[in-house]
């Protein structure tokens, strides 16, 4: 296994969606709780203002075995998860937090395993 990826779809989020600040330390909480390591500070950006049906802040967090990102919707109250980390970690740990920060349980979650072909199963099949 080279990964695990998890998607997290939720609806019904609170308030703190439209807070740069919250969503700062929503990040940092995740990383603390899933037993990872991050690599500088969260990136929190609102885009899409021209378009108030897909407007909202972006995150990216960087972690030393990957990646923390997320988009949240001002307009509908939706939330887009996704922690990809080639170092496993506890999926329902991780569900917690998006629960204790965004106040909502109504999600689609998938997690995934990844891994490329190898080397050899490549060739194989050329």
């Amino acid at each position: 296994m080279w990964g695990m990826h998890l998607t997290v779809d939720v609806a019904n989020c609170n308030g703190n969606r439209m807070d740069g600040e919250a969503i700062a330390r929503f990040a940092k909480d995740m990383v603390e709780k899933i037993d990872m390591k991050a690599y500088g500070e969260p990136w929190v950006v609102h885009f899409g203002k021209e378009d108030p049906k897909v407007a909202g802040y972006t995150l990216t967090q960087l972690i030393e075995t990957s990646n923390i990102t997320a988009h949240f919707c001002d307009y509908s109250g939706e939330c887009y998860f996704d922690v990809f980390s080639c170092k496993e970690f506890d999926v329902e740990v991780a569900l917690d937090v998006i629960a204790a920060h965004f106040g909502s349980r109504n999600w689609i979650y998938n997690t995934t395993v990844r891994q490329a072909p190898s080397v050899l199963q490549v060739a194989a099949a050329e």
